[in-house]
């Protein structure tokens, strides 16, 4: 296992140009500039509560909408996690977390199986969240699974407002995050799975 567990990735397409680079053992520093004012205060809670230094720069066709945008910052922040990891040796694999807000409670479970799968139990009360579409969260999750390889459940088991059920979400996205990446002393030269790989 690396000593150090970062990774800087960039994609380009005719829609977006983002860079992403994380630090999987930081202090939760974080830096955006999307233009997706919305998803960088979610972003914050992951990098905040994941303990996971975060940077992107986004530049998408917002002047359409966020849709491109949202997706491809999951799927290069995917990248990003995929890369850090590497061969995912002496990590602990599997994070959970139980967050509430107010009256908003949900919970996150995450297997770093290299077995893309998602299943998203969340419904919002309402369609947006000041000029973010709630839809786009559905996104973001996928482009992040499909490309950090991981099994994903996400459930909101009770909540009214739109955007404590969101930041509860996210809140507990970055608790298991934190869980799963972690180094685990008692296995450090270890691959988490009987298969010998992940």
């Amino acid at each position: 296992m690396t000593l150090e567990r970062t990774a800087t990735v960039t994609r380009d397409t005719l829609e977006t140009q983002i860079t992403v680079t994380i630090n999987l053992d930081g202090t939760g520093k974080a830096r955006f500039k999307t233009d997706v004012p919305f998803l960088e205060h979610m972003m914050q809670q992951i990098a905040l509560h994941g303990m996971i230094d975060i940077e992107i720069e986004a530049n998408g066709d917002t002047q359409i909408d966020d849709h491109h945008t949202v997706e491809d910052i999951g799927i290069t922040l995917g990248q990003a996690f995929s890369k850090a990891l590497g061969d995912k040796k002496g990590i602990r694999r599997y994070g959970h977390a139980y967050v509430p807000l107010d009256e908003a409670l949900s919970r996150v479970v995450i297997d770093f199986s290299g077995r893309p799968s998602l299943q998203d139990f969340v419904d919002y009360r309402r369609a947006m969240i000041g000029r973010f579409d709630v839809d786009l969260f559905g996104e973001f999750f996928q482009g992040f699974v499909n490309h950090a390889q991981v099994s994903l459940h996400l459930d909101n088991i009770r909540g009214k407002n739109a955007h404590h059920i969101a930041e509860t979400v996210f809140k507990a996205f970055g608790r298991a995050l934190r869980m799963a990446v972690e180094r685990d002393e008692r296995a450090a030269d270890a691959i988490p799975s009987t298969k010998g790989s992940l």
